[in-house]
């Protein structure tokens, strides 16, 4: 048995938050400009990806909580695959393979997290990377593969010391800004709220027969909850209902970002609020290109990751954000209107206590049985209709194994009962937008990705 090392309540949750219609994965895609070499990819994952010990670490959940423990019969190339395209091997090709590996979980004896090098894409080489979210969030991955990247070819195949090699990345990592501070009544809510969790799932381990009671009073905390964060469900469209086991995978060629800075420097907004605007006059064409009447056409509310990670810990990995909801002005049909309304929803965002409250139900539900997760999931799931991450990336070329990277693309995993993930990604001057679906709701998400 190898060593153990404890999984954060956090993490535990995201852990055990997988389930066959959601699974718990962050999906990206990267392609490069000229050929990848097989071998020297495995080198790089080798001298760097796997200087982490995470990555060769598997996840094991008991009764007695999850823990993290080395997998002694890691095989790298169990991990690092390649794979071709069928037929033209051309985007739509490459976007039912991303679906497929969305669709398709991680093998759970294993290190959670595989990569996959497409060598046959018609615009170059292309990497999926598929990674659990237990391991860490967005902005802990977003350092993790800045780590195997380099500003120049050559240096970029080098094989330096890991130690002293991690050390110097963590001093070039870029400062990620925390947009919401953790609020101290959200987070003493939010132990008092563990501490109710825990008392119930010591109840049910104790005396199974009280497992009936105990869903019964975790109702009431999730009633609770309700109160705390003082919204309602999400309205009924389209976009919500029973979800399958299906997604689909769909993204944009690149916008120039230099033409959105100057519209959100012309109209006084931030880059943010430019693109979310965007996102909600896509979306909402495509409702009424489905037939919704527009006059009655309902807002609908998104989950947006916040980081609360202190900037001294953006090299490491974990998941240290919370969430909070906001409202798509859809049913607006003026684009600047809409803007508008965009900008001044995240101004009021910025001093709400969301993104503390939820980060410690997370926290909460990691530290109480399994069987308890689910009322509160579905409950925080029931307030929104779509999953929206605006990520920065580096704003220059970057090479990986000597070759330079083209695009990039990333979907994060929706929870619960949200069937819709939309993410938006700078790099190198350019912005990337994307969907991924679940097929039973929004069948063809490239019919929202060409109103973008």
């Amino acid at each position: 048995m190898g060593q153990r090392e404890p999984i954060s309540k956090v993490d535990t949750a995201w852990l055990r938050m997988e389930q066959p219609t959601n699974l718990m994965m962050i999906t990206g895609v990267i392609v490069f400009e000229q050929a990848l070499d097989y071998p020297g990819l495995l080198k790089t994952v080798r001298q760097r990806f796997l200087s982490f010990r995470r990555f060769r670490q598997k996840a094991v959940d008991g009764a007695a909580g999850a823990h993290w423990e080395l997998d002694e019969d890691f095989d790298i190339h169990v991990h690092v695959r390649r794979t071709a395209l069928p037929g033209k091997a051309d985007r739509r090709e490459l976007e039912i393979l991303v679906a497929d590996l969305a669709s398709t979980p991680l093998e759970k004896s294993r290190p959670l997290w595989q990569f996959h090098l497409v060598e046959n894409y018609d615009q170059g080489p292309a990497l999926i990377c598929r990674i659990h979210h237990c391991i860490a969030d967005g902005i802990a991955l977003v350092q993790v593969f800045l780590s195997l990247t380099d500003k120049q070819p050559e240096a970029s195949i080098s094989l330096p010391d890991p130690d002293a090699w991690k050390k110097q990345k963590a001093k070039e990592s870029p400062v990620f800004r925390r947009i919401i501070e953790p609020a101290r009544g959200g987070l003493e809510f939010a132990s008092q709220f563990a501490q109710r969790l825990v008392e119930e799932g010591q109840k049910v381990l104790q005396d199974p027969s009280l497992a009936g009671n105990a869903v019964t009073e975790v109702t009431e905390i999730a009633s609770e909850l309700a109160q705390s964060l003082a919204l309602p469900s999400d309205s009924a469209t389209r976009l919500r209902g029973k979800l399958g086991v299906r997604k689909q995978a769909a993204w944009t060629s690149p916008l120039p970002l230099d033409e959105i800075k100057a519209v959100s420097k012309a109209f006084g907004c931030t880059v943010n609020d430019v693109l979310i605007a965007a996102v909600s006059g896509a979306v909402r064409r495509y409702m009424l290109d489905m037939g919704d009447d527009p006059g009655e056409l309902p807002d609908i509310r998104a989950t947006v990751p916040v980081n609360l990670r202190p900037l001294d810990h953006a090299p490491e990995l974990g998941n240290q954000f919370g969430l909070v909801f906001l409202d798509l002005p859809i049913s607006e049909e003026n684009p600047l209107k809409r803007l508008y309304i965009v900008h001044e929803r995240m101004q009021e965002l910025k001093s709400s206590k969301q993104a503390a409250v939820t980060f410690g139900v997370l926290a909460a539900l990691g530290m109480g049985p399994s069987m308890l997760q689910k009322p509160i999931l579905d409950l925080l799931s029931q307030k929104a209709t779509t999953v929206l991450t605006n990520v920065p990336g580096p704003q220059h070329p970057l090479y990986l194994a000597g070759a330079k990277i083209s695009e990039m693309m990333f979907w994060v995993p929706q929870n619960g009962t949200i069937g819709l993930g939309i993410s938006i990604l700078s790099y190198d001057g350019k912005v990337f937008f994307g969907v991924i679906s679940d097929r039973k709701l929004v069948p063809v998400p490239g019919d929202i990705i060409e109103r973008f």
